[in-house]
């Protein structure tokens, strides 16, 4: 677990975190319809949500998209990145939403939540993978113990491919989305320079990716139901469940 600790500690460093929001949160393929497909989820089970916690929140995007949808709910941000929050406190403004920073790498960032839990709603945008195994399926448990019965929580995440072409596709795929992007930003660099960054990148060594199936089995066998990969393009996934509803 250490050893972890030290490699996702990358993110609290300002530049890097602000390399993904400008540099890369922008280029993520088909972002849009994984965003839409997430709404979907909800709206078809929840018509109304009361609150929700966007985990690993980034500059909120998730949780934005959610009060977008329903905005009378209460939104919470979670993250242990100053940068990262204040990108979303910037963005998000409205007044009934509260911004913690924690680290739910430990087991202690469910403290923190005490009166904001149980949750309707606990999304999470590519974060969770920069833990180990053992401490995922940990944090997967928190979750279904903050969610309200029949309370969802969705995951869009960056997954192991399940074959080196698997994987040689996908950096190809996202080389390209991250050429055009900066592109349309003005960019002079050629896409050799902009592979270069991508494979060299500082955060790289924090990825501990692990299958969307295996994951899925995880939440099964914690009491998830209706737990399901909703969207997929190879190494993008969103997946997830909710808690099962007492009789």
């Amino acid at each position: 677990m250490s050893n972890s600790i030290c490699q996702y500690e990358i993110w609290k460093n300002s530049e890097v975190a602000q390399t993904f929001l400008t540099g890369v949160r922008g280029a993520i393929p088909l972002a849009t319809e994984q965003i839409n497909c997430l709404l979907r989820i909800i709206s078809l089970t929840h018509p109304e949500v009361k609150n929700f916690l966007d985990l690993g929140c980034g500059n909120g995007i998730l949780g934005g998209a959610i009060h977008q949808q329903y905005p009378q709910a209460r939104g919470v941000f979670l993250d242990f990145s100053d940068t990262m929050l204040q990108a979303a406190a910037n963005d998000l403004t409205w007044e009934n939403c509260k911004f913690i920073q924690a680290d739910f790498g430990q087991q202690q960032w469910v403290n923190f939540l005490s009166d904001e839990a149980p949750f309707d709603v606990i999304v999470s945008g590519f974060a969770i993978h920069h833990q180990t195994d053992e401490r995922k399926r940990e944090i997967y448990q928190e979750i279904y113990d903050l969610l309200t019965p029949g309370g969802w929580f969705l995951n869009l995440e960056h997954v192991a491919s399940k074959s080196e072409l698997g994987k040689e596709i996908f950096n190809s795929l996202f080389v390209d989305s991250l050429y055009g992007f900066h592109l349309q930003k003005g960019t002079d660099k050629t896409r050799e320079e902009i592979a270069q960054e991508y494979y060299n990148r500082d955060d790289k060594s924090a990825n501990i990716l692990a299958p969307v199936e295996v994951q899925c089995e995880w939440l099964q066998a914690l009491g998830f139901v209706d737990v399901d990969c909703y969207f997929k393009l190879l190494e993008i996934a969103l997946f997830g469940g909710r808690k099962v509803i007492n009789n």
